[in-house]
């Protein structure tokens, strides 16, 4: 096994999403981007999947500045609710599950704030609030 898909553990004792499939840290909950577009529009990060001809509903996500145990597809222009996005899928290296997507470039002036980011899908992933029951 490389070093480039060993997973590895990373927020000890901070609240984080982890693969709902293999349990990998992927995020911080203290990455989750939250523009005022997105504060208007919640739940606004819904989008149509375009597969060939069938057209897929995807599940509501969270936003992240950052990831980890991720790896990236290649990357395509995919047609979104919010306009034609360059995306590519986020996988997680623990399992290969995908676990959503990473925006490299949006066509509308509106949509740039996604630029850099990962929209992670809310069912793919368990958060863990780190809480400790004091005695």
């Amino acid at each position: 096994m490389s070093s480039a898909s060993r997973v590895v553990h990373v927020f000890e004792g901070h609240p984080s999403f982890y693969c709902s499939n293999c349990s990998a840290v992927i995020a911080s909950v203290f990455h989750i981007s939250l523009p005022s577009q997105i504060r208007r529009l919640i739940p606004s990060a819904y989008a149509v999947h375009n597969r060939g001809s069938r057209l897929t509903l995807l599940s509501c996500g969270s936003l992240m500045h950052s990831a980890v145990n991720v790896r990236m597809g290649s990357k395509e222009d995919r047609p979104l609710l919010t306009g034609v996005h360059t995306v590519a899928d986020v996988f997680c290296i623990g399992c290969g599950d995908r676990l959503g997507w990473y925006y490299h470039k949006a066509s509308d002036q509106s949509q740039k704030y996604k630029e850099g980011k990962y929209l992670l899908e809310r069912e793919r992933l368990v958060k863990d609030n780190a809480w400790t029951l004091g005695v």
